[in-house]
């Protein structure tokens, strides 16, 4: 069964509405349509945030033609359950397969799919799993490796197996999001925000990053990779190792960008910009016809 969009609500200007996952789970989903769009992009938040913040993100790809659906994963913005928690691994995976195939299924093509932070590590595990097979991937500063020890690692896996779901704190340095001091104090104040994660969220985390990375070879669709070198919330080193395992399938397109911090579309300009300008140029390259060979 297809979500059913509800009426514009009084704090927000975009249709929403709810879907069931397989659980029994339901997820909140908020949508930026286009009446005549030439095509469509499904958008996966980070940990401890939600689909709402990307609201001028939407309104850009609206512009160029593109409606545009997000989700709050569970335990995240107005999804209900534990937050930064799971009931199994692959909850995350399952609970994307389901909104896609949604959203896909009144399109007339497959959506984009774009993964920011924990949501770009959800989104690429998916597509290399063939869980979804959107007409491309956009990766936006993913979690593929964290700034975690070995040590802190190995304990996350042992308290996922005896205590998964301890409510910790999961440390994100605010001030690490973005130059923009708006988007950081906007960030801090936001009722629908949290600042905790669990061991079996943590364990998925790092276990997943490392399967994606040990995986990209098997990348078979148009990639754009967007990194922040100056990241202080995933480690971008991961990014660069997946690129370069990446290298062989020609798929690939990736773009470091030395001075920003995580947010990338949410930066100061023109770092904001810049970043934006490479997203318009390869989604341009994606609608060009294919030269005759």
């Amino acid at each position: 069964m297809h979500a059913v969009l509800q009426n514009r609500p009084a704090d927000g200007p975009e249709p929403t509405a709810w879907l069931a996952m397989a659980d029994g789970q339901q997820l909140f989903l908020r949508d930026w349509p286009l009446a005549g769009a030439r095509g469509a992009v499904l958008l996966v938040h980070g940990l401890g945030e939600h689909s709402g913040r990307y609201q001028r993100l939407a309104t850009w790809f609206n512009r160029r033609g593109y409606a545009v659906r997000g989700y709050d994963q569970r335990g995240h913005g107005r999804s209900p359950g534990r937050r930064g928690g799971l009931r199994h691994g692959d909850d995350l995976l399952e609970d994307l397969a389901t909104v896609y195939y949604d959203y896909a299924g009144g399109l007339p093509h497959p959506p984009l799919l774009l993964g920011h932070s924990m949501g770009g590590l959800v989104a690429v595990r998916a597509v290399l799993d063939g869980r979804v097979e959107p007409l491309a991937l956009l990766l936006s500063s993913p979690a593929l490796r964290t700034r975690e020890s070995p040590r802190m690692i190995a304990l996350a896996r042992l308290l996922a197996r005896v205590a998964p779901n301890l409510p910790l704190r999961n440390g994100l340095d605010f001030d690490q999001l973005s130059h923009d001091r708006q988007v950081v104090a906007d960030y801090r104040r936001d009722p629908l925000r949290h600042g905790w994660i669990t061991p079996r969220l943590a364990d998925f985390i790092f276990r997943a990053g490392a399967a994606c990375i040990a995986d990209a070879a098997r990348l078979a669709l148009p990639t754009l990779l967007l990194v922040a070198d100056g990241d202080g919330i995933v480690d971008p080193s991961g990014s660069r190792e997946f690129a370069r395992q990446a290298t062989s399938t020609g798929q690939l397109t990736t773009r470091f960008f030395s001075l920003l911090y995580h947010e990338l579309f949410n930066e100061n300009e023109p770092g904001r910009g810049q970043v934006l300008m490479q997203l318009g140029d390869w989604l341009g390259r994606q609608d060009a016809p294919a030269p005759h060979r």
